[in-house]
């Protein structure tokens, strides 16, 4: 099974996002899993986005690509996905949370995973999309976020999950930095934190979402 190293503006979307930017690239839903504390289970939890899109033909792909992986270089057991992540270094996320990424792509899906091999993590965070949703979306955030004066003349562009600096009326920084993590139309930003705590539980292998 065909996959790649995830480029650096694709590792944003192996986490959840806000709403309007999840419709935009078609987000599905995404699968959480860990290896247990033998390293060699697999404990997935299945979390939907959008139903409508979890039709019976992505639920019977999404089972191959997993089951595939399961049987491969990747997602056997934490040993494997060490022995992966650390034999390719251009897919490490170069944060101090030991993240690596690859996705896989098929005719009509983008599959994009965040993976990590610790103990005591959850190993995999796979992120499911259709992939012409994802695609356009990542070219158009290619032209970054466009900041605009009262009269709407563009003063400058960050690119996408850029910083920049925010001073108040008396010139001094206000000791924080806004994170600008996407681009969203009519040059608004937005930035978003989803979390879900969500028990785990072990699925039979053949069937995921």
């Amino acid at each position: 099974m065909d996959y790649r190293v995830l480029t650096e503006a694709e590792r944003k979307y192996t986490f959840s996002q806000s709403q309007q930017l999840s419709m935009q690239t078609g987000l599905i839903g995404y699968l959480r899993a860990d290896f247990g504390s033998n390293g060699n289970e697999f404990w997935t939890t299945w979390n939907d986005f959008r139903k409508d899109l979890k039709t019976d033909e992505f639920k019977a792909e999404f089972d191959e690509v997993i089951n595939g992986l399961r049987d491969g270089d990747v997602l056997s057991g934490r040993k494997a996905m060490s022995s992966y992540c650390y034999s390719t270094p251009d897919s490490s996320f170069n944060d101090d949370r030991n993240h690596y990424g690859i996705r896989l792509d098929t005719g009509k899906y983008s599959y994009l995973m965040r993976l990590n091999p610790n103990r005591g993590e959850y190993n995999l965070y796979c992120y499911c999309y259709q992939k012409e949703w994802l695609n356009a979306h990542l070219k158009n955030a290619e032209r970054g976020i466009r900041f605009i004066d009262p009269h709407y003349q563009e003063q400058f562009r960050i690119a996408d999950g850029e910083k920049i600096s925010i001073k108040l009326g008396d010139g001094k920084n206000n000791g924080e930095n806004l994170q600008i993590y996407r681009r969203l139309p009519f040059g608004g930003r937005h930035k978003s934190t989803i979390s879900a705590n969500l028990p785990s539980f072990l699925r039979e292998k053949r069937s995921y979402p």
